[in-house]
């Protein structure tokens, strides 16, 4: 009885806790839209050298909206071997996409990174200023697309994609789009794949932030055990059958990594 009284408690103090880091991460985006951002341009008139400051700003300042969800009991976050997220250049970062926080995760320990995003989300008031003004990458114009992931990547940035393109359904098999074959094959970019796990499963899709597991969840984060090579496929002279073949070897090589977390 006791245990049951403690653990409804807990509950609702991380529905209330969650309420509260969220609406921290809203109003620091509005001030980074509205203060920092702009300051930085001010002060800094060259676009290339704004925008790296500004990814190092929200590099750490996802790395303080992390923290504040960690300690305020809302999650428990693990991820290893964090100075080698840092030392990152130049690399395909590929995730799996259990959570709302996945990418915020993922920012919060990897310098110069890069991001596709989705278009809607430059209408979104508390992130388009933060987007517009690191110059994260939209998925609007395929074409476009590309061609600014291959000067990104060529720039030394980290690019990181969610070959999902949104969060997996709790139980659903993964099922990869073509997107981050296309961008791996157009640039033959080195590709670094991720593991992320949520137990128990939070912030998934269709579901609202105040639905809070019963207890507390576990977010782990790694690099895979073994590398994924998609070399041989780079030098296809199909683009199309290319993106096809190595989006299945994708979703299969990170399926089978996911059986072992």
């Amino acid at each position: 009885m006791v245990a049951k009284l403690f653990q409804r408690l807990n509950q609702i103090w991380r529905i209330i806790a969650t309420g509260f880091c969220f609406a921290v991460f809203g109003v620091g985006g509005i001030v980074l839209t509205l203060l920092v951002l702009p300051l930085q341009r001010v002060l800094e008139p060259c676009t290339h050298k704004q925008k790296q400051k500004a990814r190092i700003t929200v590099h750490y300042s996802f790395k303080f909206f992390v923290a504040l969800m960690h300690y305020m009991g809302v999650i428990h976050f693990s991820v290893e071997d964090k100075q080698r997220f840092s030392q990152l250049k130049g690399q395909l970062v590929l995730a799996n996409h259990p959570s709302l926080i996945d990418v915020v995760v993922l920012i919060s320990v990897v310098k110069h990174a890069d991001c596709v995003v989705k278009a809607h989300l430059f209408k979104n008031p508390f992130m388009r200023g933060v987007i517009k003004g690191t110059g994260y990458i939209s998925n609007e114009d395929p074409q476009e697309l590309l061609n600014e992931c291959e000067a990104s990547l060529a720039a030394g940035n980290n690019l990181i994609i969610f070959p999902e393109g949104t969060r997996t359904t709790p139980g659903d098999p993964l099922k990869f789009k073509r997107g981050a074959a296309n961008i791996a094959a157009r640039c033959k970019a080195p590709i670094t794949s991720v593991m992320i796990n949520m137990k128990p499963s939070t912030l998934t899709k269709d579901t609202p932030w105040y639905r809070v597991a019963p207890t507390k969840a576990h977010f782990t984060m790694r690099f895979a055990k073994h590398a994924f090579t998609g070399d041989k496929f780079y030098n296809n002279e199909q683009p199309a059958m290319q993106a096809r073949q190595l989006t299945r070897d994708l979703q299969h090589y990170f399926s089978e990594e996911l059986r072992h977390l």
